[in-house]
């Protein structure tokens, strides 16, 4: 059996019994037009180890396989799902292993150890996106290529959210201060079983060169916890714990980073967050003997 061959989805989750468990975040997009058009985002696979997390029923799975990924590790918590993700190996041609384990948990690069670039493909469980977003991202070095990935409409945005926007908050500073990121795609709810509340959408990111990457994530993470923690206050007020835990007052912080205190976060773009996280991580190792 090849590929082209196997069964539909619809019928693998009748036959396996796959309901979604509304605890896992599950929902599965069917559609293997779209599933297709979002393995395309990552561009040629062919030399490429692929990483795939909660795959379910193995809809995206398909499509990153017959795109011509040269191996694919799925990444799957549920076990009820690798009888079905078993029968797409064999119609691959030994291309997927399926790896059962919590994807928060899981040391990808002791994992993905043969040649070529590693690329992550995903509709993320909506439960758990964000957190493995920010998994990846702290990555040091960062070890894949690309991420193609499906989140919540409102996640999407705020990933790719720019300074003034609505959205713009932790979650763009940190991504972008690693990646170039855009919104790819836009998915319906109506295209997913069963249908979420909300629109999806697909990010694409791209790592930025090594010398462009911000390295202390961790800092940079303190600071924008702090910023968009309390959004409507000036950042003189909103970064006093911050700057508390580096004994630091947090218009010294400000002075140094050359930014205006009445200012609030909304408005201060990436590059003022990283020299805010240089100024904190300085005086923070100050105050350590």
């Amino acid at each position: 059996m090849k590929l082209d061959d196997l069964p539909p989805l619809r019928d693998v989750i009748t036959r396996h019994d796959l309901g979604a468990k509304k605890a896992f975040g599950q929902h599965f997009l069917l559609d293997l037009n779209l599933t297709a058009k979002i393995a395309r985002l990552a561009g040629d696979m062919s030399r490429d180890q692929a990483i795939e997390v909660g795959p379910g029923p193995g809809g995206l799975t398909r499509a990153i396989l017959s795109e011509g990924a040269a191996s694919l590790l799925a990444v799957e918590k549920d076990g009820r799902f690798l009888d079905a993700l078993s029968e797409i190996n064999a119609a691959s041609g030994g291309r997927l292993t399926i790896e059962q384990a919590d994807a928060l948990e899981v040391d990808e690069t002791s994992l993905l150890t043969g040649p070529g670039d590693k690329v992550i493909l995903s509709n993320l469980p909506y439960n758990v996106g964000t957190q493995l977003l920010i998994k990846w991202l702290q990555a040091e070095p960062i070890w894949w290529r690309r991420a193609v990935l499906m989140f919540q409409r409102e996640v999407a945005d705020r990933v790719v959210a720019q300074p003034g926007d609505k959205a713009y908050g932790r979650l763009a500073v940190i991504a972008q201060s690693r990646c170039s990121a855009h919104l790819a795609l836009k998915i319906p709810a109506r295209a997913f079983t069963p249908p979420p509340k909300v629109e999806s959408a697909v990010v694409v990111l791209d790592p930025l060169p090594e010398t462009q990457q911000f390295k202390d994530v961790i800092a940079l993470e303190r600071i924008t916890a702090s910023a968009f923690g309390q959004r409507r206050k000036t950042l003189r007020r909103s970064l006093a714990q911050a700057a508390g835990q580096a004994s630091t007052s947090a218009d010294a912080l400000l002075e140094i980073a050359g930014i205006d205190p009445g200012a609030r976060a909304e408005v201060i773009d990436i590059a003022g967050f990283q020299t805010l996280a240089m100024a904190w991580r300085r005086a923070y190792q100050a105050d350590r003997p």
